[in-house]
């Protein structure tokens, strides 16, 4: 999913004011870009971002985009990169049941915290949601994350994947360039199962 534009058609349309189009929705996450150059910048339309939420408010959006940051820390990670996780969340949150999970799970987050924990500082809602990493509304959250926070192709950007989607895969793309360690010893066999021994 890329950068979504629906806030900005339809304020644009004559027929749709900005209020009836937040009131006909769930919610809305928006924001803008921390890094004006870069990858991700590079991909975007513009400097600023919305995702419309279909069964999630906003605060609600705002609540788990927080603590997903928190469970999979980036410090230059966007903003708009780990809206995926709050999407994926809030389409998943059309079953009742999870709904209901997410629902009662910010509700905790909440009383925990004394009434608001987007109020908290930094540390503050790190320790909070910490001491729910066994329930499972935190365990929800994190299991998805780890598909749908760098499975897109912003993340793709971000991270250096060397493909593309739709393409043969990691193996002939990069998958050893490993920039940040030192060089491994080469096994036997070569990296590759199609190398001879050398």
């Amino acid at each position: 999913m890329t950068f979504m534009l629906q806030e900005k058609l339809a304020m644009n349309s004559p027929a749709i004011s900005r209020r009836v189009f937040l009131k006909g929705s769930g919610g809305l996450l928006a924001g803008t870009l921390a890094f004006t150059s870069g990858p991700i910048a590079l991909l975007a339309p513009s400097s600023s971002w919305a995702m419309p939420l279909d069964s999630l408010s906003t605060r609600q959006g705002e609540i788990l985009l927080a603590a997903v940051k928190h469970i999979f820390p980036h410090p230059h990670l966007e903003d708009a990169v780990y809206a995926h996780v709050v999407r994926s969340l809030d389409k998943k949150s059309e079953i009742g049941d999870f709904h209901t999970l997410l629902y009662n799970g910010i509700k905790d987050l909440d009383e925990r915290s004394g009434g608001d924990w987007l109020a908290l500082n930094n540390i503050e809602q790190l320790d909070q949601l910490s001491a729910m990493a066994n329930t499972s509304f935190f365990q929800t959250i994190r299991s998805d994350a780890v598909v749908s926070l760098y499975d897109n192709s912003l993340a793709y950007a971000h991270f250096g994947y060397g493909g593309g989607e739709g393409d043969v895969g990691y193996l002939h793309n990069g998958f050893n360039d490993l920039i940040w360690l030192p060089d491994p010893p080469k096994p036997e066999g070569g990296y590759l199962p199609n190398e001879s021994v050398s």
